[in-house]
């Protein structure tokens, strides 16, 4: 582990087929798996070959030959039918954080919106998207001067729409911070369904992963460093090798950051914590001090992580999980898209929201070492199946799916809403070679 150096070879499956394809060393996560990631700058369509060797030997049930057309991310060449497609991806069938996300919202009134949407939320908040996408076009309009991580989400929607047919669907993106909809759904009136990154326990927001974990997905198919796969691989020294602390480095977005590096002071034996930068508490910087800056990978030198809300969910929250670290989760009102799929004391250690019970936590996993090994190896493992590139692209989907099962009216383009362009990426050819639909199978 941690020296074993593989050589991977992808090719055109066909000789007659050549295209560029770089191939990153592949990342070890030192349990015995290992991640590869390669991008093609091509498309090949009558399919790849994919040799692991070691040595001259082919390992790991190499090689394997991807058969049908292969298409490089910015080749627009959707599949023609969302069940194709979702079976080929391996989406899960439900997704429990949709469901509950669209209890509240059994039909949607998009006439409503239209007149309350933008009355009621960009005027406050100043960072809502309104979009439209009709016959696998994206069209937006922003409501409000804090708009600009709309770059996230249109980028995401259009790769999505590279992938597979959209449904027509028209929907109201906040990309600020905060979930907005704090209305139930027996209020008079109602609730309306505004897509969030961040829920909460007293909000009615509909989910989508984070612009992070989204931009993540998106870099991780560019092949660059701090990245949700990346993380796997340089998850530091051995668990029996760590610092036995805990660590925290951030900004001083909540009050508890402050607590945090009280406690580090008075218990440094327990708790590394600092402060990196000040914008909220600027008067404590003298107090408390400043920390220098840790690059993320070194974070996993140490036993324990404390996770700790910033404005909303810390949303370093799913890169600590995928570590071979402890995490300790600060109790929270807020919540991502994936944190329905973890359990307490199962895959992170709870801490109260006052953070009074941190120390005792961290003194238990030190005396329970093995306990604690145990949580760190199950949220690692959970965080894997829940926050692989694939399952981004079925959650997005899945969202702009089932709203559109619900829309009382058809989507339009609306006054003021322009196109979001597909890239136009003259480098790397790309012809579609999927079947059309006949007519008479639509």
């Amino acid at each position: 582990p941690g020296r074993t150096q593989f050589k991977v070879v992808i090719k055109a499956l066909s000789p007659k087929e050549v295209t560029r394809i770089y191939t990153p060393r592949p990342l070890d996560r030192n349990d015995g798996t290992f991640l590869i990631r390669y991008r093609m700058y091509g498309s090949v369509t009558k399919g790849l070959k994919i040799e692991i060797l070691y040595g001259d030997q082919h390992v790991a049930q190499s090689p394997y030959i991807l058969k049908e057309p292969v298409y490089h991310e910015y080749c627009d060449c959707p599949e023609e039918d969302p069940e194709v497609w979702q079976d080929m991806m391996s989406c899960p069938s439900q997704e429990p954080q949709i469901t509950e996300d669209f209890i509240s919202f059994p039909t949607i009134d998009l006439q409503r919106m239209l007149k309350e949407i933008p009355a009621k939320f960009s005027q406050t908040r100043g960072a809502i998207v309104h979009y439209t996408i009709l016959d696998n076009h994206i069209y937006r309009r922003s409501l409000g001067k804090y708009t600009d991580f709309k770059m996230f989400s249109d980028e995401m929607f259009l790769s999505l729409a590279r992938k597979v047919r959209l449904p027509d669907v028209e929907f109201y993106l906040n990309v600020g911070d905060w979930p907005v909809e704090h209305r139930r759904a027996n209020d008079t009136p109602g609730p309306v369904p505004v897509i969030s990154w961040c829920g909460s326990v007293d909000s009615r927001d509909i989910i989508l992963p984070t612009y992070d974990v989204t931009h993540s997905t998106l870099e991780t198919l560019r092949g660059v460093t701090n990245d949700l796969l990346s993380i796997q691989g340089n998850t530091g020294p051995f668990w029996e090798n760590k610092t036995e602390r805990a660590l925290f480095r951030g900004r001083d977005s909540r009050e508890e950051r402050l607590h945090l590096v009280k406690l580090s002071k008075e218990n440094p034996e327990l708790l590394d914590a600092g402060i990196t930068g000040y914008f909220f508490f600027r008067e404590k910087e003298k107090e408390l001090g400043k920390a220098q800056l840790m690059g993320f990978f070194d974070f996993f030198k140490y036993k324990y992580q404390v996770n700790v809300d910033g404005t909303v969910a810390a949303y370093r929250f799913p890169y600590l999980l995928l570590g071979d670290s402890l995490v300790l989760k600060q109790d929270s009102q807020y919540y991502e898209h994936f944190y329905i799929g973890l359990k307490p004391w199962k895959h992170y250690v709870p801490v109260k929201r006052n953070l009074e019970d941190l120390l005792e936590k961290i003194k238990w996993a030190k005396e329970n070492d093995e306990e604690a090994r145990k949580i760190a190896r199950e949220g690692q493992l959970m965080a894997r199946e829940l926050l692989q590139p694939h399952r981004f692209y079925c959650y997005y989907y899945k969202v702009l799916q089932k709203y559109a099962e619900r829309q009382a009216s058809k989507p339009e383009i609306r006054d003021g809403m322009e196109l979001v362009p597909q890239p136009d990426d003259r480098d790397s050819v790309c012809s579609c070679h999927r079947k059309k639909p006949l007519r008479e199978d639509l």
